[in-house]
């Protein structure tokens, strides 16, 4: 029979726990050694032992070992584990994969903010993050377009305990608006975006219920050129209801943006 053998180790140099995550698809990490992020893709037990495969916001694979403490969720160290066979219900969750709080009160408004292009965009943001920016007390507001940005973020008066996060829309290169996102260089604020002409895009086709977002020739309105090749009315407010309608959590959207809002929520919420 064995022996009992006591932990010796004084506690203030014992590992602190960290939560087991089942790494379920879509759910969006970054691997701490290389910084990697992006959503879950796959797992696998292979003879090294289990591996889990992420896609970046370009569409990049990378595999990586899921060892202890291999990973941040939403800025949180955290071990992924394979998940689990269809059983009894686990931890409720948000709708954006985050742990729910039952109870949880609103926390006040921080200084800082989260600036957003649009209305729709704001909404988007509200429907899948909208518990989590309560509990974390940052709001979201949305500026209809960033021409003005420079401007806007001077008249922000950003600073160490009041960072400013923007989401901005069809950031690529050589875009205008990566061109205006250039000219913001205060290191207390983050410009970040998705590759989407507009954020309807970054709803999943298949959420939708349609094989893919239309391709709209240059130099028509986006959003009426989206209603007319899918044959809805030309009616843009009521073509986006319906669009957000079919979102009901995280995995109805890119990868390419979710990771965007994440890094924002997490950048305007670290201690000053």
């Amino acid at each position: 029979m064995r022996s009992y053998q006591p932990d010796l180790t004084p506690p203030w140099k014992r590992s602190a726990p960290v939560p087991e995550v089942p790494a379920e698809p879509d759910l969006v990490v970054e691997e701490v050694a290389t910084g990697f992020c992006g959503a879950v893709i796959r797992c696998e037990k292979t003879a090294q032992g289990p591996t889990v495969t992420l896609e970046d916001r370009f569409g990049k694979h990378r595999v990586f070992p899921m060892g202890p403490r291999g990973f941040l969720l939403e800025g949180r160290v955290v071990t992924l584990v394979r998940p689990a066979a269809a059983g009894p219900a686990g931890q409720a969750r948000t709708a954006s994969g985050s742990v729910a709080v039952p109870g949880a009160r609103a926390r006040v408004a921080r200084a800082g903010r989260i600036y957003v292009e649009g209305r729709h965009d704001a909404e988007l943001v509200e429907r899948v993050w909208g518990d989590d920016l309560r509990i974390e007390g940052v709001v979201v507001e949305y500026l209809e377009g960033i021409d003005d940005l420079p401007a806007i973020v001077r008249g922000f008066a950003p600073g160490p305990d009041a960072r400013l996060g923007v989401l901005v829309d069809h950031l690529v290169p050589g875009s205008k608006e990566s061109r205006i996102a250039a000219e913001v260089t205060d290191r207390n604020v983050l410009v970040v975006g998705h590759p989407y002409i507009d954020v309807w895009e970054a709803v999943k086709p298949s959420s939708v219920g349609i094989p893919a977002w239309p391709v709209v020739p240059r130099g028509q309105d986006w959003k009426t050129g989206v209603c007319r090749s899918l044959g809805w009315p030309e009616n843009t407010g009521a073509a986006w209801q319906h669009i957000l309608s079919k979102v009901s959590s995280y995995k109805d959207l890119e990868p390419q943006l979710l990771g965007r809002v994440e890094e924002l929520i997490d950048f305007v919420t670290l201690p000053a």
